[in-house]
């Protein structure tokens, strides 16, 4: 006999994990294919997703797949998370308060900010409570490992936020040590300000994979979300943080990283990549796009995360957005033997 998704709360036979009673939302039941993995004259895998796209007036100008059934942005929440942040005290240069949004790629530039900020909060490393972990740098990454560095929060691509967050509390003169507990103010205020931003009461609260609270919207949301944050004026928390975002887009991501050239290239935009094949975008004419890759995906870079800059692309591409940054992220190499003989490209967006 066969159970749908929402029955199954029971035990398989032989395991002693129990399946959780849900189902998946329409942004994952209902995303077509989007997006194409060739090797010489196959397709030998597709991508699905769900994505939405806004018009300057914020009408809907086009969309793919469940658009409003809630999805966690992830890091792609960053943006919103630093605009509540600026709401209630933090004060920073641009490049850091870019920093505040960033999952780095953990470069010396990145780890000097951090600890600038922590420094400028009266605080130390140890005050960081996100998973320790290694650069997502490749380089890096080998220099840790050759030097014998261990993980560390500092070295975690979202330290930025967290240092962000513990500044946040120390303006605020708010409990440090108790900083990711969902019922702290800092995280109350965060929760408010993206059901401001989002124009939506956010959905579940879960804890995000560097131990901060991350709540649930639409794509809808988002996409509305990063409009209001792009389209900003100069001078309010948003236009801040749009401005930081900017004007250090090597900040928010790092070298070579598909979000800063795209940030890079294209006049107008903030953009932030996240966890599990999410990705949003703004302009600052309040043209705004968001995805979701239902496979999910791992790291940045990984399966069916290699699709999301290249259907974010072709999005922003439709939407009429011109960038110089597009033939560096609108089609991905599928190597054979170190060499292209294929390539991941968008269909149908």
């Amino acid at each position: 006999m066969s159970h749908s998704a929402s029955q199954s709360s029971e035990t398989a036979p032989g395991s002693t994990v129990t399946r959780p009673d849900l189902t998946p939302g329409s942004a994952l039941t209902e995303a077509p294919i989007l997006a194409y993995y060739t090797r010489g004259d196959l397709v030998e895998s597709v991508h699905r997703a769900s994505l939405i796209a806004l018009d300057s007036t914020g009408a809907v100008a086009f969309q793919h797949g469940g658009i409003d059934s809630p999805v966690y942005p992830r890091s792609s929440l960053k943006p919103l998370q630093a605009v509540a942040m600026v709401r209630n005290g933090l004060r920073l240069a641009p490049d850091l308060l870019a920093l505040v949004c960033a999952s780095h790629s953990g470069e010396p530039f990145h780890l000097d900010g951090v600890q600038r900020i922590l420094a400028g909060a009266g605080l130390g490393v140890e005050a960081l409570q996100n998973t320790p972990s290694y650069p997502l740098s490749e380089s890096e990454l080998r220099t840790w490992i050759i030097e014998g560095r261990p993980k560390s929060s500092l070295g975690q691509n979202c330290s930025g936020k967290h240092s962000g967050m513990l500044a946040t509390c120390a303006a605020k003169g708010w409990d440090i040590a108790s900083y990711l507990d969902p019922d702290h103010p800092l995280q109350q205020a965060i929760l408010e300000t993206v059901a401001d931003l989002s124009g939506e009461t956010p959905g579940p609260v879960a804890t995000d994979g560097c131990g901060a609270p991350v709540m649930a919207i639409s794509l809808t949301g988002l996409a509305r979300a990063f409009a209001a944050i792009a389209s900003a004026d100069p001078g309010t928390p948003e236009g801040e943080v749009a401005a930081a975002i900017r004007a250090y887009p090597q900040f928010l991501g790092g070298t070579g990283r598909d979000v800063t050239v795209l940030i890079d290239g294209t006049p107008g935009l903030i953009a932030k990549d996240g966890a599990e094949g999410v990705y949003a975008a703004g302009l600052d004419d309040g043209r705004a796009v968001a995805l979701k890759m239902a496979e999910g995906g791992g790291g940045v870079g990984g399966g069916p995360q290699r699709a999301r800059p290249v259907l974010m692309a072709a999005a922003l591409r439709r939407l009429g957005v011109a960038s110089s940054a597009y033939e560096q992220v609108e089609t991905v190499p599928v190597l054979g033997h170190g060499e292209p003989v294929g390539a991941v490209f968008a269909v149908g967006v």
